[in-house]
C-alpha cells in the first residue's frame, strides 16, 4: 500500500546530492539524434561530449548525513563519465508529499527527472507530464535491463510504452520474531509458509507464550492497513482484488472466506491474535518492534524500522515467503522524466538513475561503502533483479553484510511472482477496512454476508470512477 510509511521508508532507502533549482534548461541545443526516428540503438545512450543540465529530486535531507554524502559522492562519480553533464538535485524529506505531487502534476513544475511511487503511473500520465522513454531505454542505457523483473517493468508501461525505471521495490511477506520461536519450541529456520502452518505456529506461541503477554500473531483492521492486507493475503492465495480489467469487484471468493474465516478462527477459537488489531499504522510494527508478537505479513521495510524505533535486534528477526506464495503483492518507487525536457536531458536522467540505481556495486549496490557508513547491509531490498544480476547482487550484498543474511532466506529464495496493487487501491482498501475488522473483532461475524457487502461497495466505486 501506498501510504506515507512505506513513501517515507522507500526515501530512506534511497540514496541521495548537491544543489537545487527548477526544472533546469538544457546549456545548449540538443544535437543528439532524437530516438524517434533512424536507428534508435545508436541514439539512445548520451554522447559524453554533450552538454546538458538536468534537474533532479529525492536527494537525502541534511538529517541523513551518510546517505546525502554518498549521493555527492555519487554526483561527482558520474560527472567523471559525463564531464558536461550538470545534475542539480533537490533535497527533500518524503521523497514525495502527495498533496504537493498533486499540485507539481497541475503545474508542471517537477523536476526533469522526477521521484514517483509506482501507483502515480496513471495519475502522472492523466495530467501529461510524463515522457515516453521507450527510445532510450536499452540494454546499451540500462545494462541489467534484461534482469529487471518484468513484472516491476511492466507496472511502469502503458499501451506498451515505458514511463519510468525502478530504484526500489518491496514485496509483501512474512514477518517473524526468531526468538518468539526458539522460545516456544519452534523451528526459526523453517517459518510457515501456508496459513494452515501460520495458525499452527501462532496457536504453538500463544499456548507456550501468552502468560507472557505475547500473541502468536496480529493483523490489521483500520486506516486502509486492513484492506491492503486482505488484498496482500488474497494475492497469496492466487485470488484477485479486481477483474483484469478492473471494472468488477473479483474477492468475493472462496479463498477470502477461507483467508476471513482462518482469521477469525485465530482471534476467537485459539486466542492467538491479540483483541485489538491494528488500527492504524505502526501498530503491527510496535507489537513486532516490542517483542509482543511472534508474526504478521509485512514487507521488508518493516525490519530496520522496528530495530531503529523499538530497539529490536537484527538477529531477533526473520521473513519467509507470503503464506500460500503463489503471487505476492508488490510496490515501490521509481524516476519518470519530464515530458517537456529535451531528448538530451531524458537521456541524461536516465543515465542517472541507471548509475546510481541499477548498477551492481556502484550508487545504492554499494555495499562495502553502506558498511562504512553504517547503513545496514544483508536485507532483501531492492528487490527487483533476476537472474544472474540477482546472484550477483546476492553475493556482493553477502560479502558486507551487517545484518544476518540468512534470516531472510527462505522469503529470497523463493521469488515469488509479483502482483501490482489493484486500481484505486486506496479506495477499495477503505471498504475492505470493514471487511477485516468485521471478521477481527465480532465473535459472531458472518463472513459471507461481510464479503458480499464489501462486493457491493467496490463494484459502485468502480463504475464510477469508470
Amino acid at each position: 500500500m501506498k501510504t506515507n510509511r512505506y513513501r517515507t521508508l522507500v526515501a530512506i532507502v534511497l540514496v541521495a546530492g548537491v544543489g537545487m533549482t527548477a526544472a533546469a534548461c538544457s546549456d545548449s541545443k540538443d544535437t543528439a539524434k532524437d530516438p524517434g526516428s533512424g536507428d534508435k540503438s545508436a541514439s539512445a545512450k548520451l554522447d559524453p561530449s554533450t552538454k546538458v543540465t538536468i534537474s533532479v529530486d529525492c536527494m537525502p535531507p541534511t538529517t541523513k548525513a551518510a546517505e546525502r554524502k554518498q549521493w555527492t559522492d555519487d554526483i561527482a562519480a558520474f560527472k567523471v563519465l559525463y564531464p558536461n553533464v550538470t545534475v542539480n538535485s533537490k533535497d527533500g524529506f518524503p521523497c514525495e508529499d502527495p498533496a504537493k505531487f498533486t499540485a507539481m502534476m497541475k503545474g508542471g513544475t517537477q523536476t526533469d527527472t522526477f521521484y514517483t511511487y509506482m501507483t502515480d503511473k496513471d495519475q502522472v500520465l492523466d495530467a501529461g507530464q510524463a515522457a515516453d522513454i521507450t527510445p532510450y531505454v536499452t540494454p546499451e542505457t540500462v545494462p541489467n535491463l534484461n534482469d529487471i523483473d518484468p513484472n516491476v517493468m511492466n507496472v511502469l508501461k502503458d499501451g506498451g510504452k515505458l514511463y519510468g525505471l525502478p530504484t526500489s521495490n518491496y514485496q509483501m511477506g512474512l514477518i517473524y520474531n526468531r526468538k518468539i520461536f526458539t522460545q516456544a519450541g519452534l523451528d526459526p529456520n523453517k517459518p510457515p509458509t501456508t496459513w494452515e502452518g501460520v495458525r499452527a505456529a501462532a496457536k504453538t506461541i500463544q499456548d507456550k507464550l501468552g502468560s507472557q503477554g505475547i500473541h502468536g500473531f496480529i493483523e490489521n483492521a483500520g486506516g486502509n492497513q486492513g484492506g491492503w492486507h486482505f488484498t496482500s493475503e488474497l494475492y497469496g492465495l492466487g485470488g484477485q482484488v479486481t477483474s483484469e480489467d478492473g471494472k468488477k469487484a473479483a474477492f468475493n471468493t472462496d479463498e477470502s472466506k477461507t483467508l476471513l474465516q482462518t482469521l477469525h478462527d485465530m482471534r476467537f477459537t485459539d486466542n492467538s491474535l491479540p483483541a485489538t488489531p491494528g488500527l492504524a499504522w505502526g501498530d503491527v510494527q510496535k507489537a513486532m518492534g516490542t517483542s509482543k508478537v511472534g508474526m504478521y505479513v509485512g514487507a521488508p521495510d518493516d525490519i530496520p524500522l522496528v530495530v531503529q524505533q523499538y530497539q529490536a535486534k537484527f538477529e531477533d528477526l526473520g521473513m519467509a515467503p507470503i503464506p500460500g506464495g503463489k503471487t505476492s503483492l508488490f510496490g515501490g518507487a521509481d524516476y519518470m522524466f519530464k515530458k517537456s525536457s529535451t531528448p538530451d536531458q531524458i537521456k541524461a536522467g536516465i543515465a542517472w538513475v541507471n548509475f546510481k540505481f541499477l548498477t551492481l556495486e556502484k550508487g545504492q549496490f554499494n555495499y562495502a561503502r553502506n558498511k562504512t557508513d553504517g547503513i545496514p547491509v544483508g536485507l532483501p531490498q531492492p528487490f527487483f533483479f533476476t537472474g544472474a544480476s540477482k546472484d550477483k547482487d546476492t553475493a556482493t550484498k553477502t560479502a558486507s553484510a551487517t545484518v544476518p543474511v540468512e534470516n531472510f532466506a527462505t522469503y529470497v529464495a523463493a521469488q515469488v511472482p509479483v502482483k501490482p496493487e489493484p486500481p484505486n487501491a486506496q479506495k477499495i482498501y477503505t471498504v475492505l477496512d470493514n471487511a477485516m475488522s468485521g471478521a477481527l473483532t465480532n465473535k459472531n461475524a458472518d463472513i459471507g454476508k461481510l464479503l458480499s457487502t464489501a462486493e457491493t461497495q467496490v463494484n459502485t466505486l468502480l463504475a464510477a470512477s469508470q
